[in-house]
């Protein structure tokens, strides 16, 4: 292999660790386990101050005993998040810190 060869190479492989990583679609089953129905459901990196917008989209309510599949596709390449419910009966819950990347389902309790 000629020098040339090799140097680009040596480049390419520098020029690939300098990349940032990607960010991933992450979804997983958010289960409502919960007496009442959730009208909201908004996330947000932890490391931010805002909150995205509203996963269950405009006409998306997750009644007691129901489950859904939601996407987080936000571009953010970090792993935790918080969330933030809003029911139709007015009760909110925030929680802290859910690690995403290695989330499969969540289950929304009383």
């Amino acid at each position: 292999m000629n020098t040339f060869l090799k140097g680009s190479l040596a480049a390419l492989v520098l020029l690939a660790g300098a990349v940032p990583a990607w960010a991933e679609t992450v979804e997983f089953t958010l289960i409502n386990d919960s007496s009442q129905s959730l009208h909201y459901f908004y996330t947000n990196p932890s490391n931010m101050e805002e909150w995205g917008e509203d996963l269950l989209g405009e006409d998306g309510t997750l009644e007691p005993g129901e489950q859904g599949v939601v996407t987080i596709g936000d571009g953010s390449d970090q792993c935790e998040y918080d969330f933030r419910f809003e029911t139709g009966e007015g009760a909110v819950l925030e929680v802290m810190a859910i690690d995403i990347c290695s989330l499969n389902s969540y289950t929304l309790q009383d």
